[in-house]
């Protein structure tokens, strides 16, 4: 009987309940991802007007916006922009009026948000460019997570002296990286 009791002692010294910390801590993580990428929209199309030949037409060709949902530590973007020669009719030599007679303007940005330094590439009329190569638009640097700029760019059109009359179409393209 002693030998029992001895074991039942044993097993109770075992079996006394451990001592529970004072603290505790739990590692907890969770993923922010990007909404999205890098994306572009632009208007479908812009209507400069009508002009006479040796004159210039100019209008805005509506809302370009850049949305950058990247979620970036370096939410970096630069928008070029580039023209195409404007044609009419069968788009001869006479009928064609050539991309470096189209002018480029951003103007300032209608609206941003997010951090980071919102850049337009040609402030004023002043500053306008031919858009035969490909210009920088509008840029963004600096700043962290995700981003946004529109602008309203003006394009001017020089037509020559020997344009023929008609409806001349060519495009204006914007991309952005």
């Amino acid at each position: 009987m002693l030998t029992g009791l001895a074991g039942l002692a044993l097993v109770a010294g075992l079996a006394a309940p451990a001592r529970a910390d004072d603290t505790g801590t739990t590692i907890v993580t969770f993923s922010v991802t990007g909404a999205g990428g890098l994306d572009i929209t632009v208007p479908a199309s812009a209507n400069l007007g009508s002009g006479t030949a040796g004159t210039t037409v100019s209008g805005q060709l509506g809302p370009i916006t850049v949305i950058d949902q990247r979620a970036s530590l370096t939410p970096n973007w630069t928008t070029s922009v580039t023209g195409s020669d404007f044609t009419t009719g069968g788009g001869t030599a006479e009928e064609t009026i050539p991309a470096i007679n189209v002018l480029y303007w951003s103007g300032p940005a209608t609206a941003t948000a997010g951090t980071g330094t919102f850049t337009p590439g040609q402030a004023t009329a002043g500053a306008a460019v031919i858009i035969n190569v490909p210009r920088t638009a509008f840029s963004h640097t600096g700043g962290t997570g995700s981003n946004f700029a529109t602008w309203n760019p003006t394009v001017a059109v020089a037509i020559p002296p020997d344009a023929v009359g008609g409806t001349y179409t060519g495009t204006v393209t914007h991309s952005v990286l």
